[in-house]
């Protein structure tokens, strides 16, 4: 630890040169107590204070070194004699040591779970079943990684609503989403992913189509019908290969009987499909709902609002029915999350100048989902999103290890861990979680060009290629699949799909921030002038465009914007790339720095400068490095040449 911070935390009531008097006269005192036993074991410089890690040992450590080593199974006594103990036990010394400490316990949790994540994945039978076990009696939050356990896959349809009463009526809606909820609970259920569902949902595709796009081995569907009488719904799971029905029921009633009594759907239905599964129902996680119908519904149709992405005001409309549905209950947890993830959208994917106070207000939603539930873990994955903004990837990668011990089922929260990893140049370590976010979401773009990133930093260009072509046939900008290309060496092909991305600009490519409409005759002439600097190979080329964007950067009104990041990534204009970086970091760039990580020419050459380690630290990435481990392609410190253990 830096001296001056240690002094500081020990004396906090003092003024700092009586407290840098105290720790030195501390300190003296514990050489002659250690000197007396022979023990040597602090490291003490002129500005730094440490434990020698060769004279020191503990529990923690040894079970570090275990699940660093060739036998994991060694492991599930020594997580089971922890316990769920925190780190260091005795009572703190003042207020600023128990926050300090504080932090430091959630770092440790944070890399143990990641580090007992990695030995799960890499066990299997017996070995891996004990550690799933041990891991959940440390962490009682967490649950089964999909990837390790045997599962059964599901996507959720859109129910049916037929209405003859009239008047805004969300019960189908509302049916499907305590559903989903309760069903991603389930260890042994895969559920798909909102976004892929909705996708499909209007193409008119039969239901073994639907099943074999999405990727799973059953469907549920169902009707919910009002009348003067009632209401009846009818639900049924349908088998993905034949599209036969394996289960059905039908639930009759009272609106008052299924909003009041949301439990029958956790203790009949979700049963019922459990057994006809042929698998054990295990609990289902608490909810924090509303018992205001009309907030409910109010939340329910943002929730729809904020999936139509690309349509003008949509997510404005979103936030306005979220805000008002916590007017009616403020103490709504999910309806906090929700507002927190349309914030987040917002800044992310819609031109905005002020994203970074989109961001910030996120957290504040995602913060009081939390204060009110504590196992919301989409909301842990914003906080991590803001946590980046703030220049603080630790964190940020900490919260997404949060989000997924809590809620590993959500197709966002793996996305956003992969992602974050992506970030950080740990693409070896993303690669499961991203091919999980596929898995759960298939027709969702962005998850393609993570993975089409997540390949090329690994080398893979075959499958870079594959996964962007995928990415360009399911109608999203094929940005990432030019990359590929590039690297496959095709630079005529490359450019042509760079070029054909213009159709997308003012749609799914986002107009940059306060910038006129283009005609269409300067927005071809953009596109292909970009698409040579990119990738055509020619220095002078990229030398141009490079100029363009130092303009850009210079005159826009978001000089951060990711159409300066991205194109300044690609072509490794090293110097804007850090200096845009080093200043603003908000939801809509950060999805560029994956690219950084691609070794080959040029995109290379920003992690190659010589001032890439000092850019790394002022953004706080050297900070996550040494709390993580280092990135796949600078193994060590370079400043040290340590491996670190952790």
């Amino acid at each position: 630890m830096d001296r001056e911070a240690l002094a500081k935390l020990l004396w906090p009531d003092r003024f700092l040169a009586q407290a840098k008097a105290s720790l030195r006269q501390c300190l003296l005192d514990l050489k002659r107590v250690l000197g007396k036993h022979d023990l040597d074991c602090l490291v003490i410089t002129r500005s730094q204070i440490a434990l020698n890690p060769q004279s020191t040992t503990s529990d923690l450590q040894d079970l570090e070194t275990i699940l660093s080593s060739e036998c994991p199974e060694r492991a599930v006594s020594s997580i089971l004699e922890i316990g769920t103990r925190s780190l260091v036990q005795e009572p703190p010394l003042n207020s600023e040591i128990d926050e300090w400490l504080t932090k430091r316990r959630q770092h440790v949790d944070a890399r143990l779970r990641a580090r007992l994540s990695e030995a799960i994945r890499a066990s299997s039978g017996a070995t891996r079943e004990k550690l799933l076990e041990a891991t959940g009696a440390r962490f009682p939050t967490y649950r089964r990684f999909s990837q390790v356990v045997d599962q059964v896959t599901i996507a959720l349809l859109p129910f049916a609503q037929i209405d003859t009463v009239g008047g805004n009526f969300f019960l189908a809606d509302g049916i499907v989403d305590e559903l989903s909820t309760r069903l991603a609970g389930i260890n042994g259920i895969g559920l798909s992913g909102r976004t892929s569902v909705a996708a499909l949902a209007n193409k008119g595709l039969t239901l073994t189509e639907m099943a074999s796009d999405l990727g799973v081995s059953h469907l549920i569907e169902g009707e919910v019908r009002r009348g003067e009488a009632g209401i009846e719904i009818r639900i049924a799971l349908v088998s993905g290969q034949s599209g036969t029905e394996v289960w059905s029921d039908r639930l009759s009633g009272s609106i008052e009987d299924f909003f009041d009594g949301r439990k029958v759907i956790g203790s009949n239905v979700i049963g019922a499909i459990c057994r006809a599964l042929g698998m054990a129902p295990s609990p289902s996680p608490s909810r924090r709902m509303t018992g205001n119908r009309e907030a409910y519904a109010l939340y329910l149709q943002a929730r729809a609002m904020v999936q139509k992405i690309g349509v003008d005001g949509a997510f404005a409309q979103g936030i306005e029915f979220l805000e008002q549905a916590l007017e009616i209950d403020p103490e709504f947890a999910e309806c906090w999350t929700a507002l927190a993830n349309a914030h987040i959208m917002t800044a992310a994917i819609t031109p905005s100048l002020t994203r970074v106070e989109q961001s910030a207000e996120a957290a504040r939603c995602a913060r009081r989902a939390i204060e009110l539930d504590p196992g919301q873990g989409h909301a842990f994955s914003i906080l991590g999103i803001h946590e980046w903004a703030q220049f603080n990837p630790a964190g940020a990668l900490e919260m997404a290890f949060e989000a997924y011990a809590r809620d590993p089922n959500d197709a966002d929260v793996c996305s956003r861990l992969g992602s974050c990893l992506l970030y950080l140049g740990k693409a070896r370590e993303a690669l499961p979680y991203v091919e999980e976010a596929v898995d759960r979401d298939p027709i969702y773009g962005r998850n393609y060009a993570m993975l089409t990133s997540a390949y090329l930093s690994l080398g893979k260009i075959d499958k870079a290629l594959a996964a962007g072509q995928r990415l360009a046939d399911l109608g999203t900008p094929a940005l990432w699949l030019a990359l590929a290309q590039f690297a496959n060496g095709d630079n005529e092909a490359a450019m042509q799909t760079h070029y054909d991305v213009r159709s997308y600009l003012g749609s799914t490519v986002m107009r940059p921030p306060g910038m006129p409409p283009m005609d269409d005759g300067a927005r071809d002439a953009y596109f292909a002038f970009a698409a040579r600097g990119i990738y055509s190979g020619k220095e002078e080329d990229r030398a141009a465009y490079c100029r363009m964007l130092d303009g850009l950067h210079a005159t826009m009104p978001d000089p951060y914007d990711s159409t300066i990041a991205f194109p300044a990534i690609w072509m490794g204009h090293s110097d804007l790339v850090m200096k845009m970086y080093s200043a603003r970091i908000h939801p809509a760039n950060m999805f560029g720095l994956m690219s950084l990580w691609i070794d080959i020419d040029p995109i290379n050459r920003t992690i190659r400068h010589p001032d890439f380690i000092d850019f790394a630290e002022r953004i706080g990435m050297t900070q996550a490095w040494e709390r993580f481990g280092w990135p796949d392609l600078i193994p060590s410190d370079p400043q040290t040449g340590r491996i670190p253990t952790n």
